[in-house]
């Protein structure tokens, strides 16, 4: 068996870009509502709505992000001093959160493969080149990390499939042409930046 072991999902991990071009850490600094009442997790897909703040994508056949959340900042209503967190908790009230984000839309990400919910999925290199589903796990507000994934049984070429698959992860192979992890983008015109229409 490969190692490392992966044994749960965690969700978009940037990685490089598009060419093999660096990722250095640059992300964007985008405002989440005072009061937003979701978990937004590290690793998590979101989006800019009509008030240019912050929310989940919560697509899985279709989805039209702007990045995967990285993590925010805000004044802590309770300790009266700035915060970073590895995620945004639900209902948090202040008027300074700001979430970073990864917003390139060339930008690569690893991902697990699962067969439904959180239980690891093997892919043949076949998956490559083809757009694939997501699935949208609960996260941890222990760890603070996402457990979004891809679904093992929806590679097609569907074209409003939100993921296109770039790549396995050979490291992490289970077993000869069996891969539990895929490199990823954004299916081209999903990203909020290439969609014509905007938000």
């Amino acid at each position: 068996m490969a190692y490392p072991t992966v044994d749960a999902p965690y969700g978009l991990k940037p990685i490089n870009l598009v060419g093999g071009q660096v990722f250095a850490g640059a992300t964007r600094q985008i405002p989440i509502a005072s009061g937003y009442d979701t978990n937004l997790l590290n690793g998590d897909l979101v989006k800019l709505i009509a008030d240019g703040t912050l929310e989940k994508d919560e697509g899985t056949t279709t989805a039209t992000p702007v990045g995967v959340f990285l993590g925010c900042k805000y004044t802590d209503p309770n300790l009266g001093y700035e915060l970073y967190s590895q995620y945004f908790p639900a209902n948090t009230a202040a008027n300074d959160i700001v979430a970073y984000v990864a917003d390139d839309p060339d930008q690569l990400y690893k991902v697990a493969v699962v067969s439904g919910t959180t239980v690891i999925a093997g892919v043949g290199r076949t998956v490559v080149g083809n757009n694939v589903s997501l699935v949208q796990n609960a996260g941890s507000t222990a760890t603070g990390n996402s457990k979004v994934a891809v679904l093992s049984t929806s590679a097609a070429t569907t074209n409003t499939l939100p993921i296109r698959v770039i790549d396995v992860v050979a490291e992490t192979a289970t077993a000869a042409d069996t891969y539990v992890e895929l490199v990823v983008k954004f299916n081209f015109g999903m990203h909020q930046y290439q969609n014509a229409t905007g938000v």
